[in-house]
């Protein structure tokens, strides 16, 4: 084997797979059709539940130092969510350009010594019982190929890895024509981030952090194909009519016009064959869920991966990411579309409407708490297998402990066994013990990416390890 996994993709998704297989000492390496970086994004959002799995991997000091916390988001006219209410430390949302999110965990990769080939174009595969093979295109056009032992495809929403799978990608174009440009402005936001719809037309815009503004823009009344021309007074005019005013629009160094569709394949396992992030699923803008999912499934995969390839994990431990993963993918679809349907809404008395019951519903705790926790992520939770405790498959929070916090405990792709009786238990090489700073009913194993795999007793343990952790 060149190497034991081979990921398609250095985007979010790709680049945080890729850290987290080297720290558990698997080989993986990059393979990057973009020859150099980009600031063409369209992610601004890093939500609370991502900020978790950075703050597990000792990262989320560093990417917050390159953005903006909000603790309110505002999802149309005065319909606003108030993340501060998120049982988490970070009860609040990030913006910040996807470049940067890109950068903090390109760092990381670096430093672990991860090949990134840029350039570089996977063109074909093929797998068998021991391995996936990679036929690749170079810049020049030289042909060359891989062997791994496992492929993730994170290569975005046309990905190739996708196609050649021969996977559908069923689904829609939920809004067409969308206008971005990247812009000065010389009265800037009061707020950091600005959002509106007002039927025929819908805006949003974002800061970069460096003077610079990222803003989307729709106009109902004019859906033209993705390749027309476009002006900066077009995103000028729609801009006023949605939020009231332009910010003084001035100089613009990039134009363009996109759509946005809602998809997700079958099936996120073919053989030795993943898919993760926008190669899986997509979805509309609306909430800023799209890179945050991606991030989500590659913290999933990836120590599941390295299981794998040291020879515990099992296919039904490599099934289980399609398991949890694919019901999370099918769930944001379904929030983020719901989203933008209601912004969308054209009749005055029918945004009216829409306002009066957002505005009730998100007074009353149980509402407000499932939509933040589907929003941020912090709510959604994986089954637990028959038999189990029903606390199994919950996201587990940043517990104290007594010397430090539960999320450096699972540094390093870890499993932590949290309890008083878990230091007393001949525990395999793949599970640290932790104390709690608070007693606990039960032990909780929590896996690498913070949630609970097990919930037993002192005595139930060694058994049930032996059969989860084969060496």
């Amino acid at each position: 084997m060149d190497t034991d996994v081979l990921v398609v993709g250095a985007g979010p998704t790709g680049l945080l797979l890729a850290g987290d297989l080297a720290e558990l000492g698997v080989r993986v390496t990059v393979l990057e059709r973009r020859a150099q970086e980009s600031n063409m994004t369209r992610a601004f959002a890093v939500h609370a539940r991502s900020m978790e799995q950075l703050e597990i991997r000792g990262l989320a000091d560093q990417l917050a130092k390159t953005g903006t916390t909000v603790r309110e988001l505002r999802l149309f006219d005065r319909v606003r969510l108030d993340l501060g209410t998120l049982p988490t430390e970070f009860g609040s949302l990030l913006v910040t350009p996807q470049y940067q999110t890109e950068r903090v965990l390109r760092r990381r990769v670096d430093e672990l010594g991860v090949p990134v080939l840029a350039g570089v174009q996977m063109v074909g595969l093929t797998q068998d019982a021991d391995g996936v093979e990679v036929t690749a295109r170079t810049a020049d056009g030289a042909t060359t190929r891989y062997r791994a032992a496992y492929l993730v495809g994170a290569d975005g929403v046309g990905s190739t890895v996708r196609g050649a799978l021969g996977l559908p990608f069923p689904g829609h174009s939920v809004i067409k024509s969308i206008m971005l440009a990247d812009v000065r402005l010389s009265a800037p936001p009061a707020d950091v981030l600005a959002a509106n719809g007002v039927g025929d037309a819908f805006a949003f815009v974002a800061p970069f952090g460096d003077g610079w503004y990222r803003v989307f823009a729709w106009n109902r009344g004019h859906q033209v194909d993705d390749a027309a021309p476009l002006e900066l007074a077009e995103i000028r005019e729609v801009t006023r009519r949605a939020l009231g005013t332009d910010f003084g629009m001035g100089e613009a160094r990039w134009l363009s016009r996109f759509h946005s569709d809602e998809r997700q394949v079958p099936r996120y396992r073919v053989g030795r064959v993943f898919l993760a992030g926008d190669a899986a699923h997509c979805h509309s803008p609306a909430g800023g869920q799209g890179m945050n999912t991606g991030l989500q499934d590659a913290a999933n995969l990836g120590w599941k991966l390295a299981a794998a390839v040291r020879g515990w994990g099992d296919d039904a431990l490599l099934d289980s990411y399609h398991a949890e993963r694919h019901p999370v993918g099918r769930a944001v679809l379904r929030s983020s579309g719901a989203i933008i349907r209601l912004a969308m809404i054209k009749p005055r008395w029918g945004r009216a409407a829409r306002n009066a019951l957002a505005g009730l519903l998100l007074r009353l705790p149980p509402a407000r708490a499932a939509v933040t926790g589907s929003i941020s992520a912090i709510g959604f939770r994986y089954p637990a297998p028959r038999g189990a405790d029903r606390r199994v498959g919950n996201r587990v929070p940043n517990l104290a402990l007594r010397t430090g916090r539960l999320y450096d405990a699972l540094h390093g792709g870890r499993f932590a066994l949290v309890g008083a009786a878990a230091g007393e238990l001949p525990l395999p090489p793949q599970v640290d013990a932790v104390t709690p700073a608070r007693p606990l009913d039960r032990l909780l194993l929590v896996r690498p990416d913070g949630y609970l795999g097990w919930v037993g007793t002192a005595e139930q343990f060694p058994a049930w390890a032996r059969d989860y952790f084969r060496s």
